[in-house]
């Protein structure tokens, strides 16, 4: 049975909360305030976590920050916050997905299975061959990623995105098209998504990410990976290859 971790103060939204996800199929662990939701991640492993920004004790940032550095697991945040800024904040610490409140459970219930499906998707799909451009390389079946001859880690959704760029390297992407490729047609974020995780990888592969030559902004469309040393007659120099498990 899939498994969540509801961490939220208010008692009452905190009921609420559990007794839908129990109504509506799944396991739940709850957590009150944001250490003893990290212990709970550590304990419980869920398959997703929904957690409030305001928490007492540390917030939901803090607990964000630290589960993204532990684990791949899925978090979707729950804040009073409208300010565009702190949802933001919220995605660049390893927050998949963001509801303002006043929410509806509906509306809650199907982002979480959105991405569990999509999650699910992933696990099951086959990753066999490995890219090469310029000094990128890409390994589909083991997951892993190299700049040059210096390994870069990646999570899941930037490993992801930074596939689909480099298999159709040279050719314009929109925000749109990425979202779904990448997040799924159940996806319900906003494609804003798409511009966070591309700073993401423009930090940990560009060598000055704020000019960067890989991974190319295409004004009005979206982006489009591009090996550095494109031909001026528009031959992109690309090689790839399939390798099998």
């Amino acid at each position: 049975m899939t498994t969540i971790l509801l961490v939220e103060d208010d008692s009452v939204l905190l009921e609420t909360l559990s007794y839908n996800f129990e109504r509506a199929g799944f396991q739940v662990t709850t957590a009150a305030d944001g250490l003893t939701g990290l212990e709970m991640v550590r304990q419980v492993r869920p398959d997703l976590i929904i957690l409030d920004v305001m928490l007492p004790g540390i917030d939901g940032f803090s607990v964000c920050r630290a589960v993204a550095k532990e684990t791949a697991i899925p978090i979707v945040l729950l804040t009073a916050l409208h300010d565009e800024a702190h949802r933001i904040a919220g995605l660049e610490l390893g927050a998949i997905d963001y509801v303002v409140k006043p929410f509806s459970m509906g509306e809650l219930l199907a982002r979480v299975r959105a991405i569990l499906r999509w999650n699910e998707r992933q696990r099951q799909a086959p990753t066999s061959n490995v890219l090469s451009i310029g000094p990128v390389q890409l390994d589909r079946n083991s997951r892993r990623v190299w700049y040059q001859d210096r390994e870069v880690e990646l999570s899941q959704k930037e490993f992801d995105l930074l596939a689909c760029l480099m298999h159709n390297a040279g050719v314009a992407l929109s925000r749109d098209l990425l979202l779904e490729r990448v997040w799924g047609n159940d996806f319900l974020g906003s494609n804003r998504t798409i511009d966070v995780h591309v700073r993401w990888l423009r930090e940990k592969l560009e060598p000055d990410p704020a000019n960067p030559v890989l991974i190319r902004t295409v004004r009005g469309i979206g982006y489009c990976f591009q090996d550095p040393s494109f031909d001026p007659l528009g031959r992109p120099s690309r090689q790839e290859h399939e390798q099998t498990s």
